[in-house]
């Protein structure tokens, strides 16, 4: 790639791919060292580029430009803003999508849209997909409104509600089982009782250092919190120990590794983590879920107990009480009748 680089030229990734594919070179290693020393350009049309202007087609001129202008600002963030979530966005003008098309056939602009037509819209969604159509018209207006392309946002005033959870249960025992028996690596084993015995998020999974885990002292540190190392985890980390020697020279602080990330230093892959349960019942987050609620129905439905062992937020550690609180007296009428 460089055979005939003269001092200020770059190579563009759309010249790799002859030079490298014949040769069975990996473009994006090839990239990443042509990136470190500062002559690497990257002129592929960006996904999230080509993705919003599929969204945006169809839209009339005026609420084009104001949708635009707001995914743009959720994507990649702002002076007094951070970026938000990829998928947070997807989701966002995914759902508006139809009622902006809607509104496209009537109006030029955004700033013709009536709080009439914003209840009108909403009528035909309901429960959860409701709210979250809700929030997103809401994000979308108030841009527009601290933008000045509208004079009054048509949201005001009209409720989100409150989101009615349902009673959390717990798993089958054979899903569990079944869970148990399909992780058979020592990642995935190490993976599966991070879940399933410290509740912790794939996530948090990803994050783990291996300064985090302190065998001498049988602990684990998990976003900061010191859990106790039981004797299971505690087994399933020294194998995977063991296992990790394959590569001695890696420089990658994490814990949990593969061959790809042992040549790096970020964390392995969301689709890594949660792979070997794929087409399971009881998933990490459910067992996670269920190691929750397993705490609050073995020691009593407290909010503060569960807050203080698993790091969980007020209202959600009160929905697990209120599950477990139920499911005791469920149980309890049960054995009495």
């Amino acid at each position: 790639m460089l055979s005939g680089h003269t001092g200020g030229d770059v190579v563009r990734h759309s010249e790799m791919f002859p030079a490298l594919r014949s040769r069975g070179l990996s473009v994006e290693r090839t990239a990443e060292v042509l990136g470190l020393i500062g002559v690497f350009l990257d002129d592929r049309p960006s996904s999230f580029d080509r993705w919003l202007e599929s969204k945006l087609d169809g839209l009339a001129a005026g609420i084009r430009r104001d949708v635009q202008d707001w995914a743009r600002l959720l994507h990649d963030g702002g002076p007094r803003s951070q970026p938000r979530d990829v998928a947070t966005v997807w989701g966002y003008l995914n759902r508006l999508r139809p009622a902006l098309l809607e509104w496209s056939n009537r109006y030029d602009h955004l700033r013709e849209v009536t709080r009439d037509d914003v209840l009108a819209h909403l009528a035909t969604v309901h429960g959860s997909q409701r709210r979250h159509t809700l929030v997103a018209l809401r994000s979308l207006f108030a841009r527009a409104k601290k933008s000045g392309t509208i004079f009054k946002n048509p949201t005001s005033r009209i409720r989100v509600g409150q989101q009615e959870s349902g009673v959390i249960q717990p798993l089958e025992s054979e899903d569990v089982r079944s869970s148990v028996a399909a992780v058979t690596r020592p990642a995935d084993r190490l993976i599966l009782a991070l879940a399933a015995i410290h509740a912790a998020r794939p996530g948090a999974i990803r994050r783990l250092q291996l300064d985090d885990l302190d065998i001498g002292n049988r602990r684990l540190v998990i976003d900061g919190r010191v859990r106790p190392l039981d004797e299971l985890t505690l087994q399933a980390a020294l194998a995977w120990l063991e296992h990790r020697r394959r590569w001695p020279d890696t420089a990658n602080p994490h814990l949990l590794i593969n061959k790809q990330t042992a040549l790096e230093t970020g964390p392995i892959s969301g689709v890594s983590v949660s792979a070997a349960l794929r087409g399971q019942t009881a998933t990490l987050e459910r067992l996670r879920v269920d190691r929750q609620l397993e705490e609050a129905l073995v020691h009593g439905p407290d909010p503060l107990h569960l807050a203080e062992v698993f790091g969980l937020a007020e209202k959600t550690a009160i929905r697990y009480a209120e599950s477990a609180r139920m499911l005791l007296g469920e149980a309890a009428e049960q054995s009495a009748q």
